[in-house]
Parts: C-alpha cells; sequence; structure tokens
C-alpha cells in the first residue's frame, strides 16, 4: 500500500512530499496557512505561505514573518507536491489547499462556508479523492436563513434601539465576521462606531480594496455621549465592560450560529442574538463535501463524531481526525487574538 499524501501528525497535517505542513499547531519549518485565524495561523514558523489576500492581516497579527503568497487557483511545485489554493468563502484571504501527489489529489478545506456574503471570495469545490473538513456546526438543528433576513433583523433591531434612545451594541469577531456584518448594515439608521481592535483589521482589508461602510473608531478619545442611535461594533469581550457602561443605556447583541441553540443564548448575557455563521450549516458541509466527489473523508473539528456517523451511513468512508483547530467559539480569545 503507497504512502498517502497526507498524514495527520502531532504537529498538523503533513506533506512528506513536499516537507511542508497545513495549518500547524506546533512550529513547524514550513506552513501552508488557510486563513488568518489564530487557531490555524499560528506564530513562530519558519516560513509561511498563504493566498496574496490572506498575508496583509497574517503580518498584522504575527508580526514580522517570512510569508510568501500565491493567487487563487496558481499551482507552485513544492518538492514532489503539487499545490494550489481555491476560495473557502469563510473569511477574506480564506482558501482550502489542494495537494496532489502522483496523481493522489487532497484538499484540506481549513474553515469554510457556501454562502456568498458578498465580502470574500465565494467557495469554490475542488473535486479530490481526500476531502478534509470541519463540522464545527455538524449538527441538523444548524440550517441558516439567508444572510439578507439576518441583515434585516439587525438593521430592524438597530433601528429600535435608536428610537428608544439606546446604543446598540453588536458583538463578533474582529476578522470575518465583524467585517461582513458591517456590510450588511444600514448606515441610514445612525453612525457606526467600531471599537479598536475590529477598526485595526478594518483599515487593513480597506488597504486591500475592501469596500466597507464608513465608521468612526470608539477608542479612548471618543466622547461616548457625542453620537447617539450609534451602533458599537465590538469584540465579544468589551460587551458589557466599563468601557461599554459609559455609552449609557443601551442593548447588547452577540453575532453567532452558536444563536441557533436556545440554551446558548440564555447563558449568555445580551439581549438578542442573531444567528449568522462564517462556518457552513449542516447543508451546506454534506453540499461542499458532495460536490468533491471524494471518497474519503476526514473531520477535523465540531461535531466530529455525529457527523462522521452520518457520512458513514450516508456512503462515506469517513474518520475523525483529532486537530486544535477551534472553529466558532463563544468566549473573545480568538477575536481578540486576530486583532492583537
Amino acid at each position: 500500500m503507497k504512502p498517502l499524501a497526507l498524514t495527520f501528525t502531532d504537529r498538523g497535517i503533513y506533506c512528506a512530499a513536499g516537507d511542508f505542513y497545513i495549518d500547524p499547531w506546533k512550529p513547524v519549518a514550513r506552513a501552508l496557512i488557510t486563513h488568518g485565524h489564530a487557531d490555524h495561523a499560528r506564530p513562530g514558523h519558519g516560513s509561511y505561505l498563504c493566498t496574496d489576500l490572506a498575508a496583509p492581516v497574517m503580518r498584522h497579527r504575527l508580526g514580522d514573518i517570512k510569508i510568501d503568497t500565491v493567487p487563487y487557483g496558481t499551482p507552485l511545485r513544492i518538492g514532489d507536491a503539487t499545490v494550489s489554493f481555491h476560495p473557502a468563502g469563510h473569511v477574506p484571504g480564506s482558501a482550502q489547499i489542494r495537494v496532489e501527489v502522483k496523481g493522489e489529489i487532497w484538499v484540506a478545506s481549513g474553515d469554510y462556508k457556501v454562502e456568498n456574503d458578498g465580502l470574500s471570495t465565494p467557495f469554490a469545490p475542488v473535486k479530490c479523492h481526500h476531502f478534509i473538513t470541519e463540522s464545527t456546526f455538524g449538527l441538523p438543528v444548524f440550517r441558516w436563513q439567508p444572510q439578507a433576513v439576518i441583515a434585516n433583523q439587525i438593521n430592524t433591531w438597530w433601528a429600535a434601539c435608536r428610537d428608544a434612545g439606546q446604543t446598540a451594541f453588536l458583538g463578533a469577531y474582529a476578522l470575518g465576521k465583524a467585517q461582513r456584518l458591517l456590510s450588511m448594515l444600514d448606515p441610514d439608521i445612525g453612525p457606526i462606531l467600531t471599537h479598536t481592535a475590529v477598526e485595526n483589521t478594518n483599515e487593513i482589508l480597506r488597504g486591500q480594496g475592501l469596500r466597507l461602510p464608513d465608521t468612526i473608531r470608539a477608542d479612548a478619545s471618543l466622547d461616548p455621549k457625542a453620537h447617539p442611535g450609534a451602533l458599537v461594533l465590538t469584540v465579544p469581550s468589551a460587551l458589557g465592560s466599563a468601557w461599554a457602561r459609559k455609552f449609557g443605556p443601551q442593548q447588547t447583541a452577540f453575532a453567532s450560529g452558536w444563536m441557533a441553540m436556545r440554551g446558548v443564548r440564555r447563558r449568555r448575557s445580551g439581549d438578542r442574538g442573531f444567528v449568522i455563521s462564517d462556518h457552513a450549516d449542516w447543508d451546506g458541509l454534506l453540499s461542499a463535501i458532495q460536490q468533491t466527489e471524494a471518497e474519503n473523508i476526514y473531520v477535523t473539528h465540531g461535531y466530529t463524531d455525529t457527523f462522521t456517523r452520518h457520512l458513514n451511513e450516508c456512503g462515506w468512508n469517513a474518520q475523525v481526525i483529532p486537530t486544535q483547530f477551534e472553529g466558532e467559539s463563544l468566549d473573545a480569545s480568538a477575536a481578540e487574538e486576530d486583532a492583537a
């Protein structure tokens, strides 16, 4: 039996033919990175390779790193392996990494969503023999409504806050989710203020040509009472903080796929929860896997056992692969690291 092109190690997903790792969680000499979130792009590697769209945020997060970039769809020869990066639709610049060795094709998808959010390069299925997938929301209960429906819910809530003399606080990851929400907001309702961590990321993405509504940085120099009717887009840890309380009467909301679960909504201290995620829902996961035409599926994080069992019942050859990827967390640590 010939060795597999990719293997799973205690450092990450390894390609012996090219001597590189994909999204490794321990320091390695050469790392290929799917996107800039903290659980996939970690410090300490000798060199990094990512898409040209992902690199600016990674440099911001990780500092002075040795980084090479490649556009979507451009094949590169690394040792005896041919690699290319393809849109994952997760956040701007996110990619699936295709690896081919002697005709054997693997795709490591990282995190992905199949709905076109109008901001990230849309997900593009890649045919392969082996597909490595997440299952962050790999239960049938997770089925997302169209983005336009959620946008209407958020804007209606914001307008109601404004009319009640309250500031609307909306918590979301600083990279990806925050910019997606910005693109959904109606600036005619009122001013949009942004936590410094969010605005730092906004500036980087605007510098790459990403079109976002005008925002006001809510730093220490801002008079909290000077912008009545505002919506404040912030990292989750700042909701209810001393900084937030300076804005006076307010409502708070959290934007996450986890808001689909009533128990999670109750445990959050916010007034509202909006169900929106940059990860694929149940139907999206199954659709993406089917389009790859892969025979073998490797499930890395999320509801791995349940999702893998379902795949096997449907005729795929699926197995759980332990990793240190986190998916969409309800705490703020990943969001804050993304904007550090």
